[in-house]
């Protein structure tokens, strides 16, 4: 062979094999916070709460302008999210509580997780923080596909520096009862970390989901950040400044996590997907601004969270996205871009086409929301939403009449038009009642011991 044409090969056979092997499979990172509206992140606006390590992320990728929680309230989002279905399909339409006498759900334990379908598919899987969606086998984390958990059981801590709830320690190190010291959002940041340095020397990909209690009540912002805020705003009411000082706190711990990720490497193939399980709570000072209302309501303000993607090389630096979905299709996201084939009974839709700059599938899709309560003004019993198109029909409480609203016209849903359009709303309740049919095979309550 020619001497130039070896050397022509020798140069090219690289290439061409670096181009024939598959691409590494991605990491996945989901860092979901605990009620957190629209109006608490900076990115969507708000003028007087700064979150700039999240608008970064946005500036690196794709911000989604339109993504709403799968519910109103903590578990039934999280239950949606960990299996890809609607959160009544899995047992869980309300809050799985520490009371069993006050708790409205029980995640299914034949149904798989997020963690299930990737660890086949040679993944570590891992989650930090607050877990919600059980206390006790067979619905602890590392039962429901998770290889690591260090974090919170529980619904809410009664203080961030005390980890209890109702005087109960509910920190876990996969099952060893443990007893940390310091701010949980601080805490739960040291160990995201800690783990993806560990990451950094292992060769198979990772699903990390990092789950903060923040900023869900109490809001106990460090003094030092709530003073850094009083200085830079004085004349901000002092529930608002404790929550804008409690949510930059938070942006700060999720700035050194991703700064953890662009340390080791990690970062050039890892997609991260940033959402909240709901809107704000208004009585705590939290905004979901320009929707209406907050935390428990079906209207917007409950619903609409911010929803945030980057993945570098693929999603395009600085892009936008309009697309009406919701917060469990992150996992079916992952799912595709693992190469897992869909499995059978998703009801969440892949992101991927739109995130490599396609446009989302044509066909229409109805946007459904159910949550069941306690309490006199709920009675144990549901109540629900759907969307479709522009079209919204709701209710707030089981015992309320339904309102339609149309959210081109009416964004802010001001104006009730069921009297108006009695055949849309007709229509909509028709298919309403076959969600609530679907949900209702699934029990949500753990089984009867039997007596002795």
């Amino acid at each position: 062979m020619h001497v130039s044409r070896r050397l022509a090969l020798a140069f090219a056979l690289p290439l061409l094999l670096a181009a024939a092997a598959p691409a590494a499979a991605p990491n996945f990172l989901l860092i979901f916070t605990d009620d957190h509206g629209v109006g608490d992140v900076s990115a969507y606006g708000s003028r007087d709460v700064l979150t700039p390590h999240l608008d970064r992320l946005a500036a690196e990728g794709m911000l989604f302008t339109r993504m709403r929680a799968n519910c109103t309230v903590c578990s039934p989002s999280r239950a949606a999210l960990m299996t890809g279905r609607y959160a009544d399909r899995v047992g869980v339409p309300g809050v799985i509580r520490t009371q069993p006498a006050n708790s409205w759900g029980y995640l299914a334990p034949g149904v798989p997780t997020l963690a299930d379908h990737l660890r086949p598919a040679g993944y570590a899987t891992a989650i930090i923080g607050k877990w919600h969606l059980g206390l006790e086998s067979p619905n602890t984390p590392t039962e429901r596909g998770f290889e690591f958990f260090h974090g919170f059981l529980g619904d809410m801590m009664d203080s961030f520096t005390t980890h209890l709830r109702h005087g109960q320690n509910y920190m876990r190190r996969n099952r060893e009862v443990i007893s940390p010291t310091g701010h949980a959002t601080e805490l739960f940041t040291d160990w995201s970390v800690a783990y993806l340095r560990e990451r950094a020397r292992d060769r198979r990909p990772f699903f990390l989901y990092l789950a903060y209690n923040a900023p869900h009540f109490p809001i106990e912002p460090p003094a030092a950040w709530l003073a850094r805020v009083k200085q830079r705003a004085p004349d901000l009411p002092e529930k608002r400044a404790l929550n804008v000082a409690f949510v930059e706190h938070l942006d700060d711990a999720i700035g050194r996590v991703l700064a953890a990720l662009q340390e080791t490497g990690l970062d050039r193939n890892t997609l991260v997907v940033f959402s909240a399980d709901n809107g704000g709570s208004l009585p705590h000072g939290q905004s979901n601004d320009p929707w209406r209302d907050g935390k428990q309501s079906h209207y917007d303000g409950g619903l609409r969270v911010p929803f945030i993607a980057r993945w570098p090389g693929v999603i395009a630096a600085g892009s936008r996205s309009d697309y009406a979905g919701l917060a469990f299709d992150a996992g079916a996201t992952f799912l595709e871009a693992a190469g897992v084939a869909r499995p059978a009974g998703l009801d969440a839709v892949s992101l991927l086409p739109i995130l490599r700059g396609g446009t989302p599938d044509p066909k229409p899709r109805e946007l459904y929301f159910v949550r069941r309560e306690g309490g006199p003004a709920y009675g144990g019993k549901s109540y629900e939403a759907l969307i479709r198109g522009d079209w919204k029909l709701m209710q707030n409480s089981p015992y309320a009449p339904l309102e339609l609203y149309n959210l081109k016209d009416d964004p802010q849903e001001q104006k009730n038009v069921i009297q108006q359009h009695p055949a849309v709303a007709r229509d909509l309740e028709s298919a309403l009642r076959i969600h609530i049919q679907r949900g209702g095979a699934t029990p949500w309550q753990p089984p009867i011991s039997p007596r002795p």
